[in-house]
């Protein structure tokens, strides 16, 4: 007769601080590369998030000054198809928390 084999308990662990709240706010941030020209990055922010032309420089002149820009705050799917659609235009863009 074999004996049963026993496996140790895991114990589940749950960092509070990461857990899902979902009136916590996430910011899509694009950041500055050598590649891309300023009046390129300000036609995707014009085309893309429909700014106005003030906006759009505003932003991509922090990009250029400033190393990087937040362009949207929400919730984080969204902030992350904002983020791919950086992508999809050759800027270079990540999700982050809001501060809170």
């Amino acid at each position: 007769m074999m004996t049963p084999i026993t496996t140790p308990a895991v114990e589940e662990r749950t960092d509070r601080r990461e857990t899902a709240d979902p009136e916590r706010l996430w910011q899509t941030v694009v950041w500055d590369d050598p590649v891309n020209l300023m009046s390129y990055v300000t036609y995707v922010f014009r085309e893309y998030f429909g700014l106005p032309r003030g906006e759009a420089e505003r932003l991509m002149l922090a990009v250029h000054n400033e190393g990087h820009a937040v362009v949207a705050e929400g919730p984080r799917e969204k902030m992350e198809m904002h983020a791919q659609a950086m992508h999809d235009y050759g800027l270079w863009a990540t999700v982050r928390r809001a501060p809170r």
